[in-house]
């Protein structure tokens, strides 16, 4: 089943032009196609619909050393709160926090991205999203199309 995401901006990249009332449609662990909301409930009218307050975008890269927590699993549920699903391997070089990682679906990189190589939402490419409010607090990630992580 399909899941339309949407919010009042969508960005494919950090750095792109918003979307205004836009949405994301998301199909297992893929994006199915990215758009307005009002186009894309139109195409894909059976896809249940997650409204989100805030800026939806692609889930970040966490560049720094995971946060403290008393095992691996919360160190990288910890990660999954502030908007991101990739680590960086000088970070996560115990067997421990790399299992803890594959378990949650967190990718671990060799190196952090080039600004070209930034993060983006991209027909047929992994649905990994994140959600931030006005004052950048994360609403809500999405890691290979699972809702992983919801503010309450």
């Amino acid at each position: 089943m399909e899941t339309i995401h949407t919010a009042r901006e969508v960005r494919v990249s950090w750095s792109s032009e918003p979307i205004r009332d836009g949405a994301v449609v998301v199909g297992r662990d893929r994006i199915g196609d990215v758009g307005t909301f009002e186009d894309l409930r139109e195409r894909f009218p059976g896809a249940r619909v997650r409204s989100w307050p805030g800026v939806l975008g692609p889930a970040r890269v966490h560049e720094g050393p995971l946060p403290a927590a008393p095992t691996p699993r919360e160190r990288v549920h910890e990660v999954l709160k502030l908007g991101a699903v990739v680590v960086l391997e000088e970070h996560a070089g115990t067997p421990e926090l790399r299992a803890a990682a594959e378990r949650n679906g967190v990718v671990v990189w060799p190196s952090a991205p080039s600004p070209v190589g930034e993060p983006c939402i991209r027909r047929t490419g992994r649905a990994d999203l994140a959600v931030f409010d006005d004052t950048g607090a994360c609403v809500a990630t999405v890691c290979a199309g699972r809702l992983v992580h919801r503010r309450r």
